[in-house]
């Protein structure tokens, strides 16, 4: 907001003050974030500045790293690019692996926690609903609670899901869910509902409920009503939700690493395999591309958010 004309020495101060900070904490949040971007292109294999990118000399700079993203693992990595080159890089690299895993477990964690997130969200706006507060509080309790110790949990319940009936004298025989893509998946889905809930929440508050009754005078049912009228309103907020559940899905580290099992290797588990056993500049390579699929999710949440201000009456700020 520009400064007005007639403003007071003293606003004029706490104006650049103010501007000056703002800035300040821009720097402080973004800059472990930007300083991995050029460090992801060093030529050489160090996590520093070399004195060649100090100096802006090209042969400071490479893209080894992308392109130790596909080789690594490979059976033939320095055979000819051609076709079977690629088809060694899907199904033997490394990283691509560990891609594909993420792609999948987020994708159906993302579907779980949607589809369960979105029913209570709209349990929880109805006004006849009891106890909304205590519910909506343990509905959300993931993303309160510190993520080892519901991680812990998660791994004692999923290595014998049936204990608590064991514990009432029903004797019921059930797998293990640990080591599983089915318990990843759950895992992940829990995690990722309370992003769900708050986000579809926030889009009911300002939904005409005169709409569902209007709807239901002209003869619509319960559930015409809802995928007719509610959904496409709603809609926005749902998938803004799926967006932030799949993030959640994609960079959740602890579970997967009480959860999963070796053949569960996602992207931030191999991350961090490789800070802990083979430390390489291609982690760098990988958080610039995990940077940038963020940035792009961000801005699709935003364009979602203006849409649904758009849809109720509001203007976009």
């Amino acid at each position: 907001m520009a400064l007005p004309i007639y403003a007071s020495p003293l606003e004029r101060i706490w104006h650049y003050a103010y501007i000056v900070i703002c800035v300040l904490i821009f720097i402080f949040l973004m800059a472990p974030i930007l300083i991995v971007i050029p460090l992801s292109f060093n030529a050489e294999p160090y996590f520093t500045f070399t004195d060649k990118m100090l100096a802006f000399d090209p042969a400071g700079y490479s893209m080894r790293w992308y392109d130790r993203l596909l080789t690594f693992g490979m059976a033939a990595p320095e055979a000819a690019r051609d076709g079977s080159w690629w088809a060694d890089v899907w199904a033997n690299a490394t990283w691509i692996r560990a891609a594909k895993n993420s792609i999948i477990i987020g994708f159906w964690s993302t579907v779980l926690a949607t589809f369960l997130g979105t029913l209570a969200a709209l349990g929880l706006s109805r006004p006849e609903m009891p106890w909304r507060r205590t519910i909506m509080a343990i509905l959300i309790s993931p993303m309160i609670v510190p993520i080892i110790i519901t991680g812990i949990g998660m791994f004692f319940f999923y290595s014998n899901p049936c204990a608590p009936l064991e514990w009432v004298g029903i004797e019921v025989q059930c797998g293990r869910l640990t080591g599983t893509y089915t318990g990843i998946v759950m895992s992940h889905a829990m995690l990722g509902i309370p992003f769900v809930i708050i986000t579809v929440t926030a889009t009911l508050v300002g939904f005409d409920q005169s709409l569902s009754r209007a709807a239901a005078s002209l003869g619509a049912n319960p559930r015409t009503t809802f995928f007719r009228v509610i959904m496409p309103l709603i809609l926005p907020g749902v998938i803004s939700g799926a967006l932030f559940a799949f993030v959640t899905s994609f960079d959740e580290v602890v579970a997967i690493l009480l959860i999963g099992g070796p053949e569960q290797q996602t992207i931030p588990r191999q991350m961090w395999n490789g800070i802990r056993e083979q430390i390489s500049p291609a982690i760098l390579a990988v958080a610039t591309i995990l940077v940038t699929f963020s940035v792009c999710l961000l801005v699709a949440v935003e364009l979602l958010r203006r849409r649904s201000e758009r849809l109720r009456g509001l203007s976009p700020s």
